[in-house]
């Protein structure tokens, strides 16, 4: 039975043609974020173990390579309690923009960096802080931009805009594995080695620019404007979250952490996998990246707006279910070793993925009260990308080693999801929850 609700936000939410200009304004920019941060996630698989970490066992290459790309998680949860601080006092907008200003600083300097031969160990060392920059202002990012979206989107549509923030998630890692793509088919491999990889870092700026400016022309919420009107801000919103809510965080990141396995499964793990032990050419691996990513685009939105009408768990739990069910799946096409299994593969687990991603970040949001709600839903997502995400590179790269079977990986797989649906059980129905409600 479908869901209707009477959240009194529907009545002062953005008109038609506004909501539309905001679902915009959050893609474009949570899709530089996430180009950002997957940009160096497929540098990690495809070149970073040669060229920052030279002298190692390149299977301890690659983990280094993969533990560079697992501590911005780590910052994330830094940036999440930082930027949420702010935003629950100062309001969503601006740390919208400085997180986004923040993010091209550093993704733009990981390209200028000096390889391991020219300066030897502060190559990595600075690579890491940089990494960790991205991860503080991520941290920040993907909240405000969840709320930008669904604070202004009318009741009955919470779902479906707040998916519209998800897709930043695959069209960031589309356009960074496009612009791999085409360096890797235009240069030769020592060219690529030697400075091919930080054109994709270096074009970041742009995006950056446009998505600031766009962002620029957006207004505040009506549920913030609301508690600010009313000065009802707290003074320390993370201490207030910790005091009231901190079993909502914790469960709220469990729940959301079967996402991230599944995701970085296929954009780390599966990159790496498929060009080193498969035999696949790069070429190869990130056209199935990109066309399973670009499915992905479609898919978010749908099953968005199905939990508009069905409720946000039921398709959630469907979506994380799936992905275990089609763990094992995924490694048995891919290891057929063909263009034609692994696409397959790919395209089953992505399906399963945006219908767990798609209306997750509603789903988090409206959890907390406005009071809280940039901290409580920044600190949850983040959670959820240190235990799942993070780990995902490392746990991946150390099973193929140890057992030599890719379908190892399915098990982690499915212990991921099976954590995340306890979780979730443990977690409220939120469908019809009203977003003005401060506390």
């Amino acid at each position: 039975m479908a869901y209707a609700t009477t959240d009194p936000v529907a009545a002062t939410a953005a008109p038609p043609r506004s909501m539309k200009q905001i679902a915009v304004a959050s893609v474009i920019g949570t899709t530089v974020e996430w180009y950002d941060l997957f940009v160096f996630a497929t540098a990690s698989a495809l070149v970073f173990n040669k060229v920052f970490f030279p002298n190692f066992d390149p299977l301890v290459g690659t983990l280094l390579a993969f533990g560079t790309f697992a501590s911005a998680y780590l910052a994330r949860i830094v940036g999440a309690a930082l930027f949420g601080h702010f935003g629950d006092r100062l309001g969503r907008k601006s740390m919208l923009l400085f997180s986004l200003v923040l993010m091209g600083i550093a993704t733009f300097a990981i390209g200028l960096l000096p390889n391991y031969e020219s300066i030897g160990i502060w190559a990595p060392i600075l690579l890491l802080s940089l990494r960790v920059v991205q991860g503080l202002a991520l941290g920040g990012e993907w909240g405000g931009a969840v709320l930008m979206a669904v604070e202004h989107a009318p009741a009955d549509q919470r779902g479906l805009y707040g998916s519209w923030v998800q897709i930043g998630v695959p069209a960031g890692t589309l356009l960074a594995n496009l612009a791999f793509l085409l360096i890797n088919s235009t240069l030769p491999t020592d060219a690529m080695m030697n400075w091919g990889w930080r054109i994709p870092f270096l074009a970041s700026i742009l995006l950056v620019l446009i998505g600031g400016y766009i962002r620029l022309n957006l207004s505040e919420t009506p549920s913030f404007s609301k508690v600010k009107q009313s000065s009802a801000q707290v003074k320390l919103p993370f201490a207030e979250l910790m005091k009231k809510s901190w079993k909502t965080v914790v469960l709220g990141g469990v729940a959301t952490m079967s996402t991230g396995s599944s995701f970085n499964l296929i954009v780390a793990f599966g990159l790496s996998y498929g060009t080193k032990n498969l035999e696949f050419t790069r070429n190869e691996m990130l056209t199935v990246v990109l066309l399973s990513c670009a499915a992905c685009l479609v898919l978010l939105p749908f099953f968005g707006w199905l939990s508009d009408r069905w409720g946000r768990r039921p398709i959630i739990i469907g979506g994380i279910i799936a992905e275990a069910l089609v763990a094992f799946p995924l490694f048995w096409l891919m290891d057929t070793k063909t263009f034609a299994g692994a696409l397959a593969g790919y395209l089953l687990m992505m399906t399963a993925f945006a219908a767990n991603y798609g209306p997750i970040a509603t789903f988090l949001a409206e959890l907390f009260g406005t009071k809280v709600r940039y901290s409580g839903l920044s600190i949850a997502y983040m959670l959820s990308g240190v235990l799942g995400s993070a780990a995902t590179p490392f746990v991946t790269t150390w099973l193929l080693a140890t057992t030599g079977k890719g379908s190892s990986v399915a098990w982690y797989m499915i212990g991921s999801a099976a954590l995340s649906i306890v979780a979730l059980l443990l977690l409220v129905e939120t469908v019809k929850r009203d977003l003005t409600e401060a506390t």
